[in-house]
């Protein structure tokens, strides 16, 4: 049976992520499932894989906790494990924006159901944004949508102020997308605290679209970058096309990885020009490593990405470069 995966995210109040994230941890470990939970005294935010037993039991878990009762999830299949091993972290946010004031809770766009987005997003009152970041966006978006070209969604509130004349010029309403809907939960919010009125969200993110809206009546183009081995999804959350660079985070096609750029684990054409010799020689020598233990049928657990590609990372943790060798996201932005 292929692998479940479970996306989720929460904002509720937590007064002690502390004493939250061991038996959290214990609860995944006994279910024997892998992947990361972010803790945060705003909620909580993850994304893991498992047996489909075992993902309910972790779920019914965390409903249990303090304001979880309603928690949503988004559920899809990969055909192999897409995470090494299980990890709760604690941080300051489930998803980081960088705006202490903002509360999803307090404030917040109207949803909109994803068998109704599409007439949402082709009324001309009507500014599509995305707003997840640029690697992401590389990859698939909706039809007419703009890219704000952020490295990470720390970026997105200086964007917005620094174009908001020019992004609201003519229009009445303001729809924001992301992958699973937790970033759309703060850019809405946050669009709400700087006084824009009629702003709304794709409830269930991308992920809720591709899973619902036929592809002969879609308005999405290209695939859907998943923060996991997976890389991305097509329509029916079906595994994409692409593959990761190990060195980087970007997502590559069958034309990156024909490259004479592209070398497994050490380079791609995204990076071949932000790296130096020095850090070329770390992944060759990471790769090797990595090889030899796949020989010996063991899992290779050192970091997998360098720092400098994640400015967000806390660099004292190396947990989670141990969590994912494809490199991902650091702020575990799906949910």
């Amino acid at each position: 049976m292929p692998v479940q995966v479970a996306a989720l995210y929460h904002f509720t109040r937590f007064d002690d992520t502390a004493a939250l994230q061991g038996p959290l941890q214990a609860a995944c470990d006994a279910a024997g499932i892998r992947g990361t939970i972010l803790l945060a005294s705003e909620g909580i935010n993850g994304t893991i894989a498992g047996d489909a037993k075992g993902i309910a039991d972790v779920l019914s878990y965390i409903r249990a906790l303090p304001g979880c009762a309603d928690l949503e999830v988004k559920y899809s299949t990969a055909p192999s494990m897409p995470f090494n091993r299980m990890k709760v972290r604690l941080k300051r946010e489930i998803v980081t924006m960088g705006e202490p004031d903002i509360d999803p809770r307090a404030s917040v766009g109207r949803y909109v159901a994803p068998q109704d987005w599409n007439a949402l997003i082709e009324d001309p009152d009507t500014i599509v944004i995305d707003t997840r970041n640029d690697y992401e966006v590389a990859i698939g978006q909706f039809e007419g949508a703009v890219d704000p070209k952020t490295a990470s969604f720390r970026d997105f509130p200086a964007w917005f102020r620094d174009n908001r004349d020019d992004l609201l010029e003519g229009k009445k309403k303001v729809a924001m997308y992301c992958t699973g809907g937790i970033r759309c939960e703060k850019s809405t919010s946050f669009l709400r605290k700087e006084g824009v009125e009629e702003v709304y969200h794709l409830k269930g993110g991308i992920l809720k679209y591709l899973e619902t809206v036929p592809a002969d009546e879609s308005k999405w183009q290209g695939e859907c970058f998943v923060f996991d081995q997976r890389v991305a999804v097509k329509h029916g959350l079906e595994q994409g096309s692409y593959a990761q660079c190990f060195a980087c985070r970007f997502p590559l096609s069958e034309d990156d990885l024909a490259s004479p750029a592209y070398n497994e684990g050490v380079s791609c054409p995204h990076c071949i020009d932000q790296r130096n010799d020095e850090q070329r020689a770390r992944y060759v020598e990471r790769q090797k490593q990595q090889k030899l233990a796949k020989e010996r049928g063991e899992a290779h657990i050192g970091a997998t990405v360098d720092s400098a590609s994640k400015p967000d990372l806390e660099l004292s943790d190396a947990s989670w470069e141990a969590n994912f060798p494809k490199g991902l996201n650091p702020e575990q932005e799906e949910g």
